[in-house]
């Protein structure tokens, strides 16, 4: 009730008024069924605006931090994101990872989306860096289609560490949902996974234009910027 009340009356009419998102290959996302939305994570504000352009209902996996925050602002925050339907995931250790793909898995058993962000973080500089493999587990042993998703503008209406977005037009694209049914029985093999979160990858970064950074973010997150030496990058893709 919840979501359906802040999704179509309250927050999704007023993101579509404020940010008037340019909204394009929304045919991508299947009518009914199980199917992963995968997607560059580049500010708060994605949760809130790609949501809000997709008809059907989206569950997302969302950091544990988001349910845990202190004081009033933290008790807010929790509250909205559980009457959401978010599922709140540890992102501590090898267990925490198995955690989340259950999670997922039963999202998807239950034939609806979910929507996950492969980097793990938000972006720090508006690079697109490397995808955990967890998409590609899911996806492969769920047996669903993965629609690539690209977030374009909302780093620059809010990026890390700013609270309230400015109000300026994004976009949000949709590419065509990638089969890896050719890949099925293959979710424990290492090669094989990591292929699969690799092509996710590259189809958000034609759909979003970003350079790319052959490194985890939270590893580049944790390293700061004292150590001197940038990050591998790979040539802006042009679209």
């Amino acid at each position: 009730m919840f979501y359906h009340l802040m999704k179509y009356v309250l927050l999704g009419p007023l993101l579509k008024l404020l940010f008037r998102p340019r909204i394009e290959g929304l045919e991508h996302i299947p009518e009914e069924g199980a199917a992963i939305v995968a997607g560059n994570h580049l500010s708060f504000s994605d949760h809130f605006l790609m949501p809000a352009v997709i008809d059907r209902r989206i569950t997302f996996l969302a950091k544990q931090e988001y349910f845990t925050g202190p004081g009033i602002k933290g008790r807010l925050t929790a509250a909205f994101f559980r009457a959401a339907g978010q599922i709140p995931v540890d992102r501590s250790g090898k267990e925490a990872g198995k955690a989340a793909i259950r999670e997922g898995l039963g999202v998807l058993e239950r034939g609806e989306l979910l929507g996950i962000y492969p980097e793990g973080t938000r972006s720090p500089d508006g690079r697109l860096y490397k995808g955990k493999v967890g998409v590609a587990v899911m996806a492969l042993t769920a047996g669903v289609p993965v629609v690539p998703c690209a977030m374009v503008g909302t780093f620059e209406i809010q990026p890390p560490g700013k609270v309230l977005p400015r109000i300026r037009r994004v976009a949000i694209r949709f590419g065509e949902p990638l089969d890896f049914s050719r890949f099925a029985g293959s979710a424990d093999q290492k090669t094989v996974v990591r292929a699969v979160t690799d092509e996710i990858m590259y189809e958000v970064l034609r759909l979003s234009g970003q350079e790319y950074v052959d490194e985890y973010a939270a590893t580049v997150k944790a390293a700061g910027t004292d150590d001197g030496e940038a990050p591998r990058k790979f040539p802006r893709t042009e679209r």
